[in-house]
């Protein structure tokens, strides 16, 4: 071997253990690793044992009712035909498609749309009417609202856009239910 490759491999050798290094200090100077239990317990106290991380609470979703007073219908149609129209229907007698036609859905029960394959989860609330807060919820977060739905929205995060959407659904309906 020539002069020149012994020192290219010194270089690499050289350049590998200066990053090996480098790696242990900065482990040791940032990520110090902490003991499991005080090593001395001071005044006589006990070392307390760390507390369970409590479950993250599920998050509360605003309530909507406030907000539909001032509710802006247009921005809420606008929004309709944007995020939902590519699954659903507005007008009366619409068809189905991915998701069922929405025409009359405020105030209407869970699972009322002949024709349409609900989820379970749709289908064990057929019973129950879809009321502001109801929506709210589900528009908000469909899996966390109804665990098990098939629906594949993630939920608006901004209660005006909720509130905005519901009063455009809301006004889709020969007898709209009255505001609260």
């Amino acid at each position: 071997m020539s002069l020149e490759t012994n020192k290219v491999f010194a270089a690499v050798l050289t350049a590998g253990v200066c990053f090996m290094t480098a790696g242990l200090i900065g482990e040791l100077l940032v990520y110090p690793k902490r003991p499991a239990a005080p090593a001395i317990a001071i005044g006589g106290a006990q070392p307390q044992q760390a507390a369970a991380p409590a479950a993250p609470a599920a998050p509360a979703v605003e309530p909507i009712t406030p907000l539909l007073a001032a509710a802006n219908v247009e921005n809420g149609r606008t929004l309709a035909h944007r995020q939902c129209g590519s699954c659903h229907t507005f007008n009366e007698g619409g068809r189905h498609g991915v998701g069922p036609n929405l025409w009359g859905i405020v105030g209407a029960n869970h699972a009322r749309a002949e024709g349409f394959r609900y989820s379970a989860a749709n289908q064990a609330r057929a019973n129950e009417p879809w009321t502001f807060e109801a929506l709210n919820a589900f528009i908000a977060n469909p899996r966390a609202a109804m665990p098990g739905t098939s629906m594949g929205f993630n939920g608006l995060a901004s209660a005006q856009q909720r509130a905005d959407l519901i009063a455009y659904l809301r006004t889709l309906s020969a007898n709209p239910v009255p505001l609260p």
